[in-house]
């Protein structure tokens, strides 16, 4: 065994590759170290897309919704704009038109209302003078509804002056009972289809009960 002192050659040998060791080891623990912080910066970048990712697709599916309820909305708006709605018990007088269903009739004509019924002597607190007409009802049912066609008649006259038809069907809501009206014909002639409505007017039109069995 042969010790070497300090400043020989081969200390100097030796201390130049633990040197040269432990620089390369240095540059490993750097190196595994880079990795370390490059994996936990894609984990990190990779659950932050993942969050982004979720996000737009919960703000797009919310989006979504609103514009199916939006397109709900302005069907629902189309159909009723082509609908009258009348709550139960609800009576209307128009130009002084009295409308009765069920009136006794008289043979070879259209059934006519009584005296009574007709209220000759009724008259406004203004004295105005005062146009008696009546309405005889014909109903077909139809599906969960009814085709009601309306003839309006005037006083002694065994043929009216109008007609027009519509359907009819009550539905039970919160608030009560509610009639939907569509307006179908008018003197015999089915009115113009909507274009923004599932109900085809001639199919329902077609079951209409005009006068005679023809139009005015």
């Amino acid at each position: 065994m042969s010790i070497h002192t300090p400043g020989t050659p081969e200390n100097v040998v030796l201390a130049q590759n633990v040197n040269g060791r432990l620089r390369a080891e240095t540059k490993i623990i750097a190196a595994r170290a880079f990795l370390f912080r490059a994996i936990g910066f894609g984990a990190f970048c990779a659950l932050a897309g993942i969050g982004l990712g979720a996000a737009a697709y919960g703000y797009a599916t919310m989006n979504q919704f609103d514009t199916a309820a939006e397109k709900i909305a302005a069907a629902m708006q189309t159909a009723l704009s082509d609908v009258t709605l009348k709550t139960k018990g609800e009576v209307t007088l128009t130009d002084n038109v009295l409308k009765l269903e069920g009136a006794p009739a008289k043979s070879g004509g259209a059934p006519t209302p009584t005296k009574a019924q007709l209220g000759n002597d009724a008259a406004p607190a203004s004295k105005a003078i005062v146009n008696t007409t009546f309405t005889v009802f014909k109903q077909v049912p139809y599906m969960d509804g009814q085709i009601v066609t309306g003839w309006n008649f005037k006083a002694n006259e065994d043929q009216p002056f109008q007609q027009y038809c519509y359907f009819s069907r009550r539905t039970n809501e919160a608030k009560g009972q509610v009639e939907i009206k569509i307006d179908l014909a008018m003197d015999g002639k089915t009115l113009p289809q909507p274009q923004k409505s599932d109900v085809n007017l001639s199919i329902l039109a077609s079951n209409c009960v005009w006068h005679d069995g023809k139009t005015l």
